[in-house]
């Protein structure tokens, strides 16, 4: 059941006509006609049209919109946990989510169990019944493991465990989490539904009884999103899926050149037949996603001579926009990992993930045939 949403509908101003969604920069509102609104941190009718987009495209009940990514996850574990509440999450996620839940949450009585890569330790821990939420990244960052999301669904409903999904990787044009049974589906917006790197953003979906508990939250909290921001990602989402058709088929070409060369020890994307779960990612995902990653023949410092002799490929930890970038996880993205989280996690110092653009895929297959020659 590879069921994914291609299209997400445009909504008319309906006072003016126009067919871009306005920007409502505005602090406050006029009362009585604005008391809907009130005062943007709390709703906007930019921020509003983004919370309509992301519920249409994960195929749910209610969307809200968030500062960051973090900001997603973090308002959703306040709403949803409490003292004495057991999370269950897998190594293998951004370093962020995993520092939050351990040591942050750690602290408000919050006990977080950690299972190393892949599907079966986390599916054997969530059948115990002993969890009130599970934490999955549909495809994980940065070894790309495709999470069974139609066992792990199954087994969320038979242990009452709320299930929560970051679908980031993946983005909604080649899954829909929901489907699964994923109670709320988290998207850090600043990535592949944005596009292009010029803003930061988070967003989450789902079952309104809970979206609403976690909405209140946001507004305590003050993750709120600034509507230009949204309006930004709103103009992301009009091009989420050529650009995804584009990213994958790059990412594809890649990926496949990587697996041949000398230079290169192993290729993580699980669109390759070689990828633990190939199997799984077939029959779940539309396309294969715009990350890959892969280990080279050396160690750090060959890492970094590769990035720093690529010309078109950029360094930086983002992932998601229409430029290619490269990173150094162990580093960067995942530099706040100790060491037994590095290594249970599959992140060594020859590991590189590369979130893969829409440039031309001769160029980018240059870039790093000269690079690699480079260690």
């Amino acid at each position: 059941m590879r069921e994914a949403t291609n299209y997400v509908r445009e909504t008319v101003d309906e006072k003016t006509g126009a067919i871009t969604t306005p920007i409502y920069q505005t602090a406050a509102f006029d009362f009585p006609q604005g008391e809907k609104y009130r005062y943007s941190r709390e709703l906007n009718p930019t921020v509003e049209e983004l919370n309509r987009k992301i519920a249409e495209a994960e195929r749910t009940e209610m969307g809200v919109s968030f500062s960051s990514g973090m900001g997603s996850i973090s308002s959703t574990a306040f709403a949803l946990l409490r003292p004495g509440s057991r999370v269950l999450i897998h190594v293998d996620v951004f370093a962020r989510t995993l520092r939050f839940f351990k040591d942050l949450m750690g602290r408000f009585g919050v006990e977080t169990v950690v299972t190393p890569p892949g599907n079966e330790k986390f599916v054997e821990a969530l059948g115990s019944g002993k969890f009130d939420l599970a934490f999955v990244e549909s495809i994980s960052n940065p070894v790309l493991n495709v999470m069974d999301l139609e066992t792990i669904g199954k087994t969320a409903r038979e242990s009452n465990v709320i299930l929560v999904v970051d679908n980031t990787f993946a983005t909604p044009t080649n899954l829909n989490p929901s489907v699964y049974g994923a109670h709320v589906v988290i998207h850090s917006a600043s990535k592949f539904i944005s596009g292009h790197n010029d803003v930061i953003a988070g967003l989450a979906a789902g079952k309104r009884e809970l979206m609403e508990r976690i909405d209140q939250t946001r507004r305590t909290l003050g993750t709120s999103l600034d509507p230009h921001a949204a309006f930004l990602v709103i103009r992301g989402f009009k091009t989420l899926k050529v650009r995804m058709e584009a990213i994958e088929r790059n990412a594809m070409a890649l990926a496949e050149f990587l697996a041949e060369h000398p230079k290169v020890k192993k290729v993580y994307y699980p669109g390759l037949p070689s990828h633990e779960t190939h199997g799984v990612a077939k029959r779940l995902l539309k396309g294969y996603g715009g990350v890959l990653s892969f280990e080279i023949k050396g160690g750090k410092e060959e890492a970094y001579r590769l990035m720093n002799n690529l010309k078109v490929i950029l360094r930086a930890q983002t992932i998601g926009g229409v430029n290619s970038t490269i990173s150094h996880p162990l580093t960067m993205s995942h530099r706040t990992l100790t060491k037994d989280e590095a290594q249970m996690a599959m992140i060594s110092e020859s590991l590189i993930r590369l979130s893969v653009g829409i440039e031309d895929q001769n160029d980018l297959i240059e870039d790093l045939d000269n690079a690699l020659r480079s260690i």
